[in-house]
C-alpha cells in the first residue's frame, strides 16, 4: 500500500478537487454484486460481422467521441462498450491485462463491438498519465494506457521513492505541476521509452487549458451519469454493475456478439 497522502488541491473546472494518494499496489478487484448469468438482457439475434473498409482493420481504427473517450474498433458498431478507467486503479490494471487481448481479437476485430476509454480521474498521476496518453497521436492512446497500467507498481515504487518531490509539487502552478509530477513519478522517462520524447511530454504536461478539461469532463460525467469506482462499464448507454471480463464476456454474447 503506498503511505503517501497528497495535501495539494486543484481548481479545475467547476470544483476544486482534492487528489487523495493512498492507491494500492496489489492489482485486485473490487467484489462484484451481480451474478453474470443474472444480468444483462434476454439473448438477442447474432450480429453478423461487419468488414472494415479496405485495406484497414478494426482493431487499428481509433476515433475520438463527443464526451472525450478514445473508441477503438467501428465507430458505428451496433454493441458500444464505454469503460471509466482511473490509471491508478488496480481493478482497472486488471482488466486491461486479462480482458484487452480477447476483447480486441474476439469482438472488437468483428466491427460489431467498439471499445471506448474515458477517464474517471482519481489523483494527480492518474491526471498526468490521461494526460500524456493523450499527447501524440490518437491511435497510441489505449496501447500507452495499457502499458502504464502494465506498470503501475514501477510507477508508485517510483513515487515513494521520489516522496519529498511530489509532494513539493502541490506548491507549485498548474502549469508547473504536472511536469513536477511527471518527473517525480518517472512518467516522463517511461513514456520516453515508449515513442513520446520529453520534450514533447513536458510540453503536453505544461497544458492547463488541457489538463483542466480532463478533470472537468471527468468530474461532469461522472456526476451525470452516477460513475462513483473505476473501473464503471456502459453498454449501449446502460450503465452495467458488473465489472470482470467474465462478467461482462457473456453479456456482450447475449446482446448478439456471438457467431452462430
Amino acid at each position: 500500500m503506498i503511505s503517501i497522502r497528497s495535501k495539494f488541491k486543484s481548481n479545475l473546472g467547476r470544483r476544486s478537487i482534492a487528489f487523495g494518494m493512498a492507491a494500492p499496489i496489489a492489482l485486485t478487484l473490487a467484489a462484484c454484486a451481480s451474478d453474470p448469468a443474472e444480468a444483462g438482457s434476454e439473448a438477442g439475434e447474432a450480429i453478423a460481422a461487419i468488414d472494415a473498409p479496405e485495406g484497414t482493420a478494426w482493431t487499428e481504427t481509433v476515433t475520438v467521441s463527443d464526451e472525450g473517450g478514445y473508441v477503438l474498433g467501428n465507430p458505428d458498431a451496433p454493441i458500444k462498450l464505454v469503460e471509466y478507467a482511473s490509471h491508478t486503479c488496480g481493478a482497472c490494471a486488471q482488466f486491461s491485462a486479462t480482458a484487452k487481448p480477447s476483447l480486441k481479437a474476439d469482438y472488437v476485430s468483428t466491427g460489431v463491438v467498439s471499445f471506448e476509454q474515458r477517464n474517471l480521474v482519481r489523483d494527480p498521476i492518474d491526471l498526468a498519465i490521461a494526460t500524456l496518453v493523450r499527447c501524440g497521436q490518437k491511435e497510441n492512446m489505449q496501447p500507452l494506457s495499457d502499458q502504464a497500467w502494465a506498470s503501475l507498481e514501477g510507477i508508485f515504487q517510483t513515487v515513494q521513492q521520489n516522496a519529498a518531490a511530489y509532494e513539493a509539487s502541490g506548491n507549485l502552478p498548474v502549469s508547473e505541476r504536472f511536469v513536477a509530477i511527471g518527473q517525480a513519478a518517472g512518467l516522463i522517462e517511461f513514456f520516453s521509452a515508449r515513442g513520446l520524447s520529453a520534450d514533447q511530454a513536458r510540453t503536453c504536461l505544461a497544458d492547463t487549458e488541457t489538463i483542466e478539461g480532463i478533470a472537468e469532463t471527468s468530474n461532469t460525467q461522472a456526476q451525470e451519469l452516477g460513475v462513483q469506482a473505476t473501473p464503471t462499464f456502459f453498454l449501449n448507454g446502460r450503465k452495467l454493475e458488473e465489472r470482470s471480463w467474465a462478467q461482462l464476456e457473456p453479456i456482450l454474447q447475449r446482446a448478439g456478439a456471438r457467431s452462430e
